[in-house]
């Protein structure tokens, strides 16, 4: 292998040990948030890919619980900040404070100083400063007067929208929905988890049982090691047929840029890997397109006032293009 060819190949070994960690992981965030296995699963994921989550549900299913309950198992700091109308920019970011007793001025850093940062109600928050959360998790630094702070590594921020059509929200900009690496939601949970959650002494909810089970070193480098994970040409080619066919569809007015679709790729091996797998398999794809292309699809008027949504227009997109056949995946 020449210097050339990018990060390492996971080892066996390295495959089985993430693979052990993302069902600790599971596991203990579950304590706290019943019956969404699927949905915590995502959201580690996103974690380990190096990518950030927008939770779109209604008010009282979870969001906030099971985005600190993440954190918490993670290992790490943890801040969170409740997004308001009357929040600024620098409420986020940080701030040069003046010192009165040897007359310098300091950085303050802001809540997004932290390895995994709650933001409750992004879409509640004036667009000016929605962007500059967003444009932290992009740059991974918050720059002040010119000089540059960077934040902890990892770094994931966990936002959490309620439907635009609640009263009070501001949409969030369709190149902002860009910075998220996937976008899911809870739901309600089924009759079975939703009873266990009304049981009193139950432990749903609470977030302070949650064992903390890794530490950001380790999610660092398992992460870098994920990178490094066999996607074989034919996926690859897969991945962006599927990219094309939702852009080529005549009720989309912007599709899955090439930005959208290595989220699909960082995304899909990391999803391997917690299969305890070295290598991408179609299948993976198909459970990944939705949460990762949904969000960063624009649909047109016509289409919109038709009913048609993005999520349809991907599963469609999926279901037209043939995958890779099995016996040439490796």
């Amino acid at each position: 292998m020449t210097a050339l060819a990018g990060p390492l190949t996971p080892t066996e070994a390295d495959i089985a040990e993430f693979r052990q960690l993302h069902q600790r992981l599971g596991d203990a965030v579950e304590s706290a948030v019943h019956g969404k296995r699927a949905t915590v699963d995502l959201v580690l994921d996103a974690a380990f890919a190096g990518g950030h989550v927008l939770l779109e549900d209604v008010p009282g299913t979870g969001k906030t619980t099971l985005a600190r309950a993440v954190a918490q198992a993670l290992g790490g700091q943890v801040r969170r900040v409740q997004f308001t109308p009357d929040l600024l920019p620098s409420d986020v970011t940080g701030t040069t404070v003046f010192d009165p007793r040897d007359g310098q001025i300091r950085f303050r850093p802001g809540p997004v100083f932290a390895h995994v940062v709650l933001a409750d109600e992004i879409n509640r928050a004036s667009a000016k400063t929605q962007s500059a959360l967003l444009e932290v998790m992009e740059e991974r630094t918050v720059t002040v007067d010119g000089e540059a702070h960077l934040v902890p590594e990892p770094f994931l921020v966990i936002a959490t929208q309620n439907p635009v059509d609640l009263d009070g929200t501001y949409r969030l900009p369709e190149a902002q929905l860009d910075r998220f690496l996937i976008r899911t939601s809870l739901g309600y949970p089924d009759a079975e988890h939703e009873i266990e959650v009304l049981r009193p002494g139950s432990t749903a909810g609470r977030v302070a049982d949650v064992p903390v089970v890794s530490s950001p070193d380790e999610v660092a480098l398992m992460a870098q090691r994920l990178t490094g994970l066999h996607v074989a040409d034919l996926l690859l080619r897969y991945i962006r047929e599927i990219g094309v066919a939702v852009r080529h569809d005549p009720r989309v007015r912007l599709g899955a840029s090439t930005r959208g679709l290595r989220a699909l790729v960082r995304c899909v091996q990391v999803y391997a890997a917690a299969q305890g797998r070295n290598y991408v398999v179609p299948s993976d794809v198909q459970r990944l397109a939705e949460p990762v292309l949904a969000h960063r699809t624009v649909l047109t008027r016509d289409a919109v006032l038709a009913g048609h949504t993005p999520t349809s227009v991907v599963h469609e997109a999926l279901d037209t293009v043939a995958p890779p056949q099995p016996d040439d995946h490796h």
